[in-house]
């Protein structure tokens, strides 16, 4: 008969705070509630419900694209064409509508066409070449800024999208991208429930599927990975093809929105994008991560980015809130990951 070792570390029991330690969120959890409480004290505006609209608005299209970096980051790449994506696919749409008079809900679905083809090309340069996603994704940036650029002038004769309101059919695009509700004196837009959305699926998919194993897998250890039968390619092309796509709907959100695009949409937004995904507990090695933990990442960079206007700062503090909260993540998530290794 065999029998069990006391010592199995298997059977040890651990309290609920030490498996909530071990969470890699748990630093972003924390750092909102202080952000949230500090501002909500110190100002006047930031705890009401216009207040909270404004930051919420701000945290929900970059929290879109910082869930769908943290995926890929977790599978052990980056994409710093993120940003620029956003700006093309809405520059895409409004070209074929006040342009070219295609149907708007046609057009929408030729620019996710586009996206994904983008995000298709990215992922499979990058495991065909072996070169870091870094440069590939770089040079997609600067291609994307070219067409967003050069392109929209060639093609109309300026760098913004105009009489997107007078396209048939746009009211029941907007119906999906940019509506919103009136709750007391805030105007809560849909791009929250998109933001909760796409947070939900992808801690959904990290945590109870296959597919989220792939993705810890190819980033933690690839060549292991490969080995035991994970779909190392496929899955991180996936990954690429993830993010264009949240680039594509972040696209639609801010063109539904605001009924208009500038060529320079976006462009600068994908390194916030990444330190709300390392601030959400992401490694920049890759492996370990977590979807809802970017989501928190984003919110605390709406909240500081609102934050700072209602106490009167000089914005320019945000940049340096935004270089200390990296630096702080960083080291965090390295003990935090430590520990968890140490206690297994």
């Amino acid at each position: 008969m065999t029998t069990i070792a006391a010592g199995d570390e298997r059977l040890a029991r651990t309290s609920a705070l030490t498996r909530l330690t071990k969470r890699p969120e748990i630093g972003a959890l924390l750092a909102a509630i202080v952000i949230f409480v500090f501002f909500a004290v110190t100002t006047d505006a930031f705890a009401t419900l216009s207040g909270s609209a404004t930051w919420l608005r701000s945290a929900s299209t970059i929290g879109i694209m910082a869930v769908a970096v943290a995926l890929l980051m977790i599978g052990g790449e980056f994409d710093l064409s993120a940003g620029a994506m956003t700006g093309f696919t809405g520059l895409v749409v409004g070209i074929l509508t006040t342009e070219y008079g295609l149907n708007i809900w046609v057009a929408i679905l030729v620019s996710l066409a586009l996206a994904l083809a983008v995000g298709f090309v990215n992922g499979l340069l990058v495991m065909r070449t072996g070169l870091p996603s870094f440069i590939v994704t770089l040079g997609t940036f600067f291609v994307l800024q070219g067409i967003d650029l050069a392109g929209t002038k060639a093609l109309i004769g300026q760098v913004a999208i105009q009489g997107m309101r007078d396209v048939p059919f746009y009211d029941s695009a907007k119906a999906v991208f940019g509506s919103s509700a009136e709750i007391g004196r805030g105007t809560f837009y849909v791009s929250i429930l998109w933001w909760v959305a796409v947070a939900a699926v992808a801690t959904w998919v990290l945590l109870r599927t296959r597919i989220g194993n792939w993705i810890f897998a190819v980033g933690g250890a690839q060549v292991s990975a490969r080995q035991v039968g994970v779909p190392v390619a496929k899955t991180k092309i996936g990954l690429f093809m993830t993010t264009a796509g949240c680039g594509w709907l972040v696209g639609m959100l801010l063109l539904f929105t605001t009924s208009t695009v500038q060529s320079n949409t976006g462009v600068g937004q994908e390194f916030i994008y990444i330190i709300c995904a390392v601030v959400g507990g992401c490694l920049m090695t890759g492996g370990y991560g977590s979807a809802i933990g970017a989501a928190f990442g984003a919110l605390i960079y709406g909240m500081a980015n609102q934050g700072i206007v209602y106490a009167g700062w000089d914005n320019n503090w945000l940049r340096a809130f935004l270089g200390v909260m990296l630096l702080a993540a960083v080291l965090l998530n390295e003990w935090v990951r430590k520990r968890a290794e140490a206690t297994r």
